[in-house]
């Protein structure tokens, strides 16, 4: 199975835990496609065109990117509030020591607080 076909089953089956009705059929509905040829899909036997590929990361809200495995970001555009954690990925191994040498600080400083707080 190449990578699309095993995102796209993983994606589904993640879904399909937390609500039943995300089966091939409520997919390949969704898709306007017949459930036979989404299964191909997922199966790995059929490359969907590119326009279904966008509307399948729409639905899974994912990026075509990951779908197709050049990327192993779900959704970049999707950023946690208020953090910066996505860009440690591009940060130098220099900055990265200095990130965890402030954050054993604040943890330090945190531990004192509660300390004089008792």
């Amino acid at each position: 199975m190449d990578k699309f076909s095993t995102r796209l089953k993983e994606e589904r089956e993640k879904l399909k835990t937390q609500d039943p009705k995300w089966t091939q059929e409520y997919v390949a509905y969704k898709l306007g496609v017949a459930r036979t040829t989404y299964t191909a899909y997922e199966n790995g036997t059929k490359q969907p065109p590119l326009d279904t590929v966008t509307k399948i990361a729409d639905i899974f809200n994912v990026s075509t990117d990951y779908l197709s495995g050049r990327s192993d970001i779900k959704n970049p555009e999707k950023k946690p509030e208020g953090r910066f954690f996505h860009d440690l990925d591009h940060a130098s191994d220099e900055d990265l020591d200095k990130l965890e040498e402030y954050f054993k600080f604040l943890q330090e400083q945190k531990k004192k607080r509660e300390n004089r707080n008792k």
